[in-house]
């Protein structure tokens, strides 16, 4: 196995992991019941929060935890895209490779909710899977503007000097 072959290998291996986490956190161990037993008793030391309070903040937790898991697979989806598509540059932004990144998310975000369906401790919804997707769409944005950005600087004085000694 070659070195890219390799790399290729590597970042389909943190998507796959992620899609993992994923699958496991749809289970009844991530159900609202079980994450309260576990938040609830932290949030009340440290903030002194009321039951009723505590439950707008557990809400909000959770739908943090979703942006921020699917915004995660979409980001690594992307980059194991990127890898693996011939023709497609590694460091730039590719329309193809965000694409596939945010219908793969939306894809897995659906199926994760239509599990969710099936268990008695979850609820899958229609809004969950908007949100991840939402998510998917904001990470590929922030790439595109994060690789348009990064392209675009002027080198530094030290990769000059870099590229100088080696030419």
């Amino acid at each position: 196995m070659n070195s890219a072959q390799k790399q290729i290998l590597k970042t389909w291996i943190a998507a796959g992991l992620w899609l993992f986490l994923i699958a496991g956190e749809s289970t009844d161990l991530a159900s609202a019941y079980n994450t309260s037993r576990i938040l609830y008793p932290i949030l009340h030391f440290l903030m002194g929060l009321d039951p009723i309070r505590f439950l707008i903040w557990h809400f909000y937790i959770r739908k943090s935890g979703h942006f921020v898991g699917y915004f995660m697979l979409s980001l690594l989806l992307f980059r194991a895209w990127r890898a693996t598509l011939r023709g497609v540059s590694l460091s730039g932004w590719s329309i193809q490779c965000a694409c596939i990144a945010f219908f793969m998310t939306t894809l897995v975000a659906s199926l994760d909710e239509w599990h969710q369906t099936y268990l008695p401790s979850r609820t899958g919804t229609v809004h969950d899977v908007f949100l991840d997707s939402i998510a998917a769409l904001v990470a590929q944005i922030v790439i595109f503007l994060w690789l348009s950005f990064w392209n675009r600087r002027p080198p530094s004085v030290i990769e000059t000097e870099m590229r100088s000694q080696s030419g």
